[in-house]
């Protein structure tokens, strides 16, 4: 047969996802450039490797054992990768990280600075959300993740990183914005924005209402931190953010941290992948990268992440 490795990789990640769609996304290719080159391996393979039923596709056994063999060849084609960034004098090759969409707002300013002292290193940054992040996780797809709550019903492996401190915002004409030592119970009546049900920010707050004995029912749930900032900027109500997701908004005085007793919550980020999982040698620096940074003098980290001031 006369396939090529795109061939491969196009019907590896077709298969993987049960889905042309994502895997067009996975592969920043149009849907139907995917299927020309499925046909395409299809007919150097003489039979068809994939059924449709429905809505639904299915593999054939031809198929089955096609992505097996793409499986074998791909991850050998990996490991053949990182045997020779391992081998050579300078810190090459790529950087798979996969991303909250919370720690968008400063892993792009950590990379920049990777990438600046060594930029043989070829970074391939996916920002999505935790449930997508954690079957990226379970599919072994990246380098390692970086998330806040690490799930606990697979076999992982959680390095903590950056401190991810997370506090009370309101407008700026809140009536609390200028009081002191203001305490949850007496904001359970104001309308909070939310994000949506699972998200890492939302837990850590619902897990320190249940602590004070609180409920509140979100007026608004909104699928984005920018959204939710926007919403808070407009007056619609308070919310619980992430510290180094607002700091233009802070120094536009467009948003205020109101000052209530128990936060912020500090909890740390954490870079995870799959226990028994060999990190590439850029993958490794970059974590120890990672970690240097958390411990590092506020001097000479972004300005997002320093600390609180007291």
């Amino acid at each position: 047969m006369h396939l090529t490795l795109q061939q491969l990789r196009l019907f590896e990640a077709v298969a993987r996802h049960r889905s042309f769609t994502r895997a067009a996304e996975e592969l920043h290719l149009t849907q139907p450039a995917v299927s020309i080159q499925i046909r395409r391996l299809e007919e150097n393979a003489g039979t068809p490797l994939i059924e449709h039923l429905g809505k639904r596709f299915f593999l054939t056994p031809a198929g089955e054992a096609m992505y097996a063999t793409a499986c074998d060849v791909l991850t050998r084609l990996r490991s053949l990768d990182d045997e020779l960034d391992e081998l050579a004098d300078t810190l090459r090759g790529p950087l798979r990280l996969a991303v909250a969409t919370t720690a968008k707002y400063f892993t792009p300013h950590l990379l920049g600075r990777f990438v600046a002292d060594h930029p043989a290193v070829v970074p391939r940054l996916v920002v999505t959300n935790r449930a997508r992040l954690i079957q990226r996780l379970g599919e072994n797809l990246d380098d390692f993740v970086i998330m806040g709550q690490v799930p606990d019903d697979l076999p992982l492996v959680a390095h903590p990183i950056i401190e991810n401190r997370l506090v009370v915002v309101a407008h700026p004409h809140h009536p609390g914005a200028d009081q002191a030592g203001l305490a949850l119970p007496d904001l359970a009546g104001e309308r909070w924005l939310m994000r949506e049900p699972g998200s890492g920010t939302r837990t850590s707050f619902e897990r320190e209402l249940a602590g004070q004995g609180l409920t509140i029912e979100p007026y608004m749930e909104l699928g984005s931190t920018e959204a939710i900032k926007q919403a808070v900027m407009a007056g619609l109500g308070l919310s619980v953010l992430p510290m180094h997701s607002i700091e233009l908004e802070l120094a536009a005085h467009r948003l205020v941290i109101l000052d209530i007793a128990g936060f912020p919550l500090c909890r740390r980020w954490n870079a995870v992948h799959l226990q028994g999982k060999t990190l590439s040698r850029a993958a490794r620096s970059f974590l120890q990268f990672l970690k240097e940074t958390a411990e590092a003098p506020s001097g000479t980290i972004p300005a997002a992440l320093h600390p609180l001031p007291a």
